[in-house]
């Protein structure tokens, strides 16, 4: 009987020995399949598990983690002083566009604390970045060379095109910089056809403000639009805009020519700054300018309801130089500026941005057929020194430094924070146009400024055409 009691004991051991094996078998293959237990563990513990494979947190995986939190910090569109800290994943720039003092004169308490970053589940970061690899993107693509290029010539196109931007009819014996076109990443971006522009854009008018750059990208449309042929027919309607030449005056403020055929217009109105301009004394010619910080061009205001396109751009006039030979004087809230900081330059120029966009924001739900652009800005090249101290850029070795651009976000980090959350769409240039310095005109310029190269313009036909194909495309 006691050895009966003993077997049957033994057998439930063995019996429950089976079971507990079955069972752990089970709950391995089973935490293989969908691991249910890690629900449950704290959400600081699962903060910092690895994301299963899902991320690759290598330096050169740009889905890495760093995404996770990109776009999520608080936004400030209203303050120009803090914006630029906020915008994550972009590259410094160069030394050229100022980033480096820019965010020098940041408020230094707009550090967001890491404690408030809220990121997504890996799973959905993850499906949003492959979905993300197929958006066409214009600013991030590369340059290819291209027969079909250049679109116009610069000796035909002598109607609109400055003699000192036309470098075909300068000393310069290499123009291989011309044979070049922007390919941007998964866009069907069909070639420029001037007909078809012109069609497209019936019965509209398109307005460029902004300084000599601003400039360039409008004589290059012309120049496209017509095919750099003589086009008598075209008609010059500068008159209907108040844009004549005064007496005294070196030049107009801007030009204006409407395509007969089509009702198409495009103008440019000469406003470095993208400040209303006020004389103190309008019966000096010498007078001192207000430059008011806070309102855009009073050409802006009047003829706003006339345009169908319209594309801004400043930068490079905000410098004491400029402050001074024109006689500016700041002034904020109607009276002269006494805020020390604003007096800086890079901080007046991002104030100025800022309280630009803020104001053609408000105005587009009552403008509704108006495309508003920015441009960002066009970056110089000059090396060993600026353009008055011995600066120069002779490579004339197209894509030398590259031709691809494949950052996220835009080099010009403030007009990227300016824009955000408005309804004014960017055109990024900078990046692509970083690549391009040989496309200058460096030392073949015409102006007569003695052992001085020009390190800031662009040859045409050349780089501002690439400018105008995205403006058409995104259009």
């Amino acid at each position: 009987m006691t050895g009966a009691n003993i077997y049957g004991l033994k057998g439930r051991l063995i019996s429950l020995a089976l079971v507990a094996l079955v069972l752990i078998i089970t709950f391995q293959w089973t935490w293989k399949k969908k691991p249910f237990a890690r629900t449950y563990l704290p959400a600081q513990e699962w903060f910092n598990k690895p994301s299963a494979g899902l991320l690759d947190e290598a330096p050169n995986n740009p889905m890495g983690t760093a995404n996770l939190t990109k776009g999520l910090l608080p936004e400030a569109p209203d303050n120009p002083l803090r914006t630029a800290k906020h915008t994550q994943g972009v590259e410094k720039s160069p030394s050229s566009i100022n980033d480096v003092e820019t965010r020098e004169h940041l408020d230094n308490d707009s550090t967001v604390p890491i404690d408030f970053i809220q990121a997504e589940s890996p799973q959905t970061q993850y499906d949003q970045n492959i979905s993300r690899k197929e958006v066409c993107s214009y600013a991030k693509g590369r340059w290819i060379a291209d027969s079909r290029r250049p679109l116009y010539s610069g000796f035909g196109c002598k109607l609109w095109l400055s003699t000192m931007w036309a470098c075909r009819v300068t000393q310069r014996p290499d123009f291989s910089f011309e044979g070049f076109r922007w390919q941007p990443q998964n866009c069907d971006m069909p070639e420029f056809d001037r007909f078809a522009f012109l069609r497209k854009m019936q019965d509209k008018t398109i307005a460029f403000i902004g300084d000599s750059l601003g400039r360039q990208q409008f004589q290059s449309l012309m120049c496209m639009a017509s095919g750099g042929k003589p086009s008598p027919e075209v008609k010059n309607v500068g008159y209907e805009y108040g844009l004549i030449k005064r007496r005294g005056a070196p030049r107009p403020d801007g030009w204006a020519y409407r395509f007969p055929k089509t009702d198409t217009t495009i103008l440019y109105y000469w406003s470095s700054t993208l400040c209303d301009l006020q004389p103190l004394n309008i019966s000096d010619p010498l007078s001192n300018v207000a430059m008011h910080l806070d309102r855009p061009p009073d050409f802006m205001k009047r003829f706003l309801h006339q345009f169908d396109v319209l594309i801004l751009n400043t930068g490079h006039h905000w410098n004491p130089g400029k402050l001074n030979a024109n006689r500016w004087v700041l002034y904020v809230d109607g009276k002269p500026n006494e805020d020390e900081k604003l007096a800086q330059m890079e901080i007046a120029k991002n104030f100025t941005v800022f309280s630009v966009v803020k104001w053609l924001n408000s105005q587009l739900p009552s403008h509704p057929r108006l495309r508003a652009f920015f441009r960002t800005i066009s970056p110089r090249h000059f090396f060993n020194g600026d353009w008055n101290t011995g600066g120069s850029c002779d490579n004339d070795v197209p894509l030398s430094h590259g031709s691809e651009v494949v950052q996220e976000g835009s080099k010009d980090l403030i007009i990227e924070g300016a824009l955000k959350g408005t309804k004014i769409k960017m055109l990024d240039i900078t990046a692509i146009s970083e690549l391009r310095d040989e496309a200058h005109i460096s030392r073949y310029s015409t102006r007569g400024i003695l052992n001085a190269s020009d390190c800031l313009h662009w040859c045409l036909p050349g780089l501002p055409d690439t400018w105008n194909d995205l403006l058409v495309a995104l259009i």
